[in-house]
């Protein structure tokens, strides 16, 4: 039995190089429920949860503080999620607990089951579990993103990998690592955007950079997110870096080449080459941890020195 219930041939073509809309059944899994998601919270390393909270303007993207789970539990903690305005989030939890690894392998063997000639790597399977009316700010994935929608409702907005959204410059910065994910936003790129309405059983997979930001709706919302890697995503991603290069050091204005042609080629060996000289150094954003969670009031942030 597979995990997406609508394959086609047409969306078996366009996977990875396309906008793209699934209707799955992982929602149906008792993994997900309250007890579920609290052993994984009591399961997943405490030192590596993220935990976040925003302000509700859009474009106020530097009001994402980053704070503390404490010695929480994972009842507690999701309570918290409940109550408060809160974001947490498990990178690579298939590397850490063994029923998401299974998860995780589940759903790239089918991928590559569905998917003439797809092959997959890097495979980073995350859990999100958001508060009602949090926000993820406009921002963009290096790797390739499918977002897969388990409890509440969320709407997601993905813009075009062009200018006014993003441009190669504002690209380049993010794959050499000299800038954040995040960057300004406008609400008038809506009306470019495509607008996904996320219920339980919906998953959403988006062309490689595309920007994009997120809206929960007024309850608690979990969803699974994967981030991975195919040959043309890495050639993609390495063709973007050699171009930062190129324009940083020899005040080029390269262009992105798709595919493995003979200029991509040039391009892979310029940025190996680069990264093995060291020739970027990459700005490692460091938030601090600017509150805590109480766990006698659920929700309620405690604001730390």
């Amino acid at each position: 039995m597979t995990i997406i219930h609508d394959w086609t041939p047409e969306k078996a073509k366009a996977f990875g190089r396309e906008n793209l809309v699934f209707k799955h059944g992982l929602h149906e899994r008792p993994m997900f429920d309250d007890e579920g998601l609290a052993r994984l919270l009591d399961l997943y390393p405490r030192e590596l949860l993220g935990v976040f909270t925003m302000g509700e303007d859009p474009k106020a993207w530097t009001t994402w503080r980053k704070g503390s789970p404490g010695n929480l539990s994972g009842d507690q903690l999701l309570e918290a999620a409940k109550a408060g305005r809160i974001w947490l989030n498990l990178r690579h939890t298939n590397d850490h607990v063994p029923e998401y690894a299974a998860l995780c392998d589940e759903i790239f063997a089918e991928k590559e089951r569905e998917v003439p000639g797809l092959k997959t790597f890097k495979r980073d399977l995350g859990m999100l579990i958001s508060s009602a009316n949090a926000q993820v700010f406009y921002h963009l994935d290096v790797p390739l993103v499918s977002l897969w929608q388990i409890r509440g409702v969320k709407k997601v907005w993905v813009y075009p990998v062009a200018d006014p959204y993003v441009g190669d410059l504002a690209l380049e910065k993010i794959v050499l690592r000299e800038t954040a994910e995040q960057f300004a936003f406008e609400p008038s790129w809506d009306a470019g955007a495509q607008a996904v309405e996320m219920t339980p059983g919906t998953m959403v997979t988006w062309k490689q950079n595309a920007p994009h930001r997120i809206e929960n709706g007024p309850m608690l919302n979990v969803s699974v997110s994967i981030e991975f890697m195919t040959p043309p995503a890495l050639m993609r991603a390495n063709v973007i870096y050699a171009n930062g290069v190129l324009r940083r050091r020899l005040g080029a204005n390269p262009k992105v080449q798709a595919g493995f042609g003979p200029t991509a080629l040039g391009k892979l060996a310029i940025a190996r080459g680069a990264k093995a000289l060291n020739l970027q150094t990459p700005h490692v954003r460091h938030l601090p941890v600017t509150f805590g969670l109480d766990a006698a009031r659920p929700g309620v942030l405690v604001d730390q020195a």
